[in-house]
């Protein structure tokens, strides 16, 4: 399993995955963390905000049609396109390794936000020791994850890769990609380990099964 097929699957799943955000296919979203991750955004009265990773840009348009000053970045350029169409959030193509060797050209927001974005193994470490070069002083990185408690399954709690699979999605999906499982202590570990302090730690919870469906951590620059 490799960072590269990651990158490779969305690039295939582009069209499939704008289409089920769109059409609104998918139902924990709908019922639970596209209104957490708004409210984590929102909470913290931002006036710029970056959307890293930020997909078909569905966060993006959101946060600029409530008037907030928002940029979405994404590694795959056909996803960028389909977050052009329309809306009043900017665009650009950068994926993971450029912001970390380049910190997007000196910009800083008032608030990240990597929404469901951070599936690697050591991509994931690397980004997050680079965001408080891209914060204000004061700023807020806010990250939504899978649940660790939830996303396990069957599978023993220990952190490693894990294989990817579209069920629950339409036969239009294809090669899913892995992703890299953390458990709680893992995540909350990488936060001071870049300079960061988690000062809120979120669970929304699906109404429909009463457990979690993500959670989601709020730090600073410590």
């Amino acid at each position: 399993m490799s960072e590269s097929h990651i990158l490779a699957s969305w690039a295939t799943n582009a069209s499939a995955w704008t289409k089920a955000v769109r059409n609104r296919e998918i139902p924990s979203r709908v019922r639970a963390t596209d209104a957490a991750a708004i409210a984590a955004v929102v909470d913290r009265k931002p006036r710029t905000v970056l959307d890293l990773g930020c997909g078909e840009g569905w966060l993006a348009h959101e946060l600029a049609n409530r008037g907030f000053d928002v940029l979405g970045v994404d590694a795959i350029p056909a996803l960028i396109e389909r977050a052009k169409e329309g809306g009043k959030a900017r665009f650009e193509v950068a994926g993971y390794q450029d912001i970390t060797e380049s910190g997007l050209g000196g910009r800083r927001f008032d608030l990240i936000i990597c929404n469901f974005a951070l599936f690697g193994e050591d991509s994931v470490p690397k980004l997050i020791k680079r965001i408080p070069d891209l914060l204000q002083p004061g700023g807020a990185f806010v990250v939504q994850t899978l649940h660790p408690l939830i996303a396990t399954g069957d599978q023993p709690y220990v952190e490693g890769w894990r294989k990817g699979s579209w069920a629950g999605f339409s036969d239009a999906f294809s090669d899913p990609a892995p992703w890299y499982f953390r458990p709680l202590g893992a995540w909350i570990a990488m936060f001071p380990a870049a300079g960061l302090k988690l000062v809120e730690m979120r669970e929304p919870v699906d109404p429909q099964t009463g457990k979690p469906a993500s959670v989601i951590f709020i730090a600073q620059a410590a």
